[in-house]
């Protein structure tokens, strides 16, 4: 519900312009769709062009005011960058004009697939990571995501050497581990 929200609200800046909104959408999105054109025979330069395309294709719907999104930004994004794309390929002749073999070349079913359950399995770590309760939560972040040394952990947490800060870290893990396991074995989140 939580990324629900904030998706609609994203797209809400992006019809008033909000620059702030623009720079998420784009900062969420660009490497994706620069990775699609880039493997897909298109440099660069290219996926600039059809990116902003893109982000034009979804500024129009959002300002429209009766644009209804039933899936991720990024997947929408996604889609209509790879469409953008296999419509360029073929003006420009680089397929000979079969559409078809472009399909090939970029099988977007199966990458909305596993965004689709990357997604899932990152809203069941999330579901996870707020059971786990502090200090272990605050602890893991630390380590993690703030990219903090064990001695460093010690003294902000009051361990009295990195050592048992480790220790520390290494049970809140195996407690993260038994919750996430219990909400994927319960499907919570899951499709």
């Amino acid at each position: 519900m939580k990324e629900e929200n904030n998706e609609k609200l994203l797209l809400q800046g992006l019809a008033r312009n909000d620059k702030k909104a623009v720079e998420t959408i784009y900062r969420l999105n660009y490497s994706m769709v620069q990775s699609l054109i880039i493997n897909n025979n298109g440099s660069a330069d290219d996926a600039k062009d059809i990116f902003q395309e893109a982000m034009i294709v979804l500024y129009e719907k959002a300002r429209s005011g009766t644009f209804e999104l039933n899936c991720l930004i990024k997947t929408y994004v996604y889609s209509v960058a790879r469409r953008l794309w296999l419509k360029k390929l073929q003006q420009a002749s680089r397929f000979g004009g079969d559409i078809s073999v472009a399909e090939n070349t970029v099988p977007v079913e199966e990458d909305v697939e596993d965004h689709h359950r990357r997604d899932s399995e990152f809203g069941m770590m999330e579901k996870a990571m707020d059971g786990l309760g502090e200090p272990c939560r605050s602890l893991l972040e630390a380590f993690y995501l703030k990219k903090q040394n064990m001695q460093e952990i010690a003294s902000a947490f009051g361990y009295t050497n990195a050592e048992n800060a480790k220790t520390q870290k290494y049970k809140c893990l195996v407690r993260l581990k038994k919750v996430f396991f219990t909400h994927y074995k319960n499907g919570t989140g899951n499709e």
